[in-house]
């Protein structure tokens, strides 16, 4: 089968089982919508590279049954994202205002030199996430890799970071 064919029969696949696959994430999230639809997309996203995988060699067969394929899919999706979720984290109806202090060169050159001791793909990382505001994805394309790739790193590199500055960056952020 050739890819335009493949890219049909998924998409046919994901129109018929869309509708299915949101009401079972709503249900998952509580009724919230928007998770419920991103959850869905991550979902059908991971089914559609496995769809494309199956069959370009001998041993990979079809995927026998995708709409149980894609539920499956979808529910560790949904405990990935859960496990992720910080504890603390807590939504709220209105984000407080908080007023622009002033700058802080101290806390300015601690950071930048903390970054500087990490090594360049941490750093690109970070910068890239957290100074320039960009998402999973555009890091991952600038940086030419995965998103979970992107999210690992990011993760790891936070960790990293936090370890370089230990407590000094709380006495300087509390001034």
């Amino acid at each position: 089968m050739v890819a335009g064919e493949r890219d049909e029969e998924f998409r046919a696949f994901a129109v018929a089982r869309t509708g299915q696959l949101y009401r079972t994430a709503c249900l998952l999230t509580g009724g919230d919508t928007h998770l419920a639809e991103d959850l869905v997309q991550e979902a059908l996203g991971r089914v559609f590279a496995q769809w494309h995988r199956t069959g370009w060699f001998a041993k990979r067969s079809r995927i026998e049954n995708p709409a149980g394929y894609a539920h499956t899919v979808l529910v560790r999706v949904f405990l990935s994202h859960r496990s992720r979720r910080s504890s603390a984290e807590r939504p709220v109806e209105a984000v407080p205002e908080w007023p622009a202090g002033e700058a802080d060169p101290a806390l300015r050159l601690t950071l930048v030199e903390a970054l500087g001791r990490l090594g360049p793909q941490d750093r690109a990382v970070l910068v890239l996430r957290y100074w320039e505001d960009r998402s999973v994805e555009e890091t991952a394309a600038v940086l030419q890799s995965s998103s979970g790739a992107v999210r690992t790193r990011t993760t790891r590199a936070l960790g990293r970071i936090r370890a370089v500055l230990g407590e000094s960056l709380g006495e300087l952020a509390g001034r």
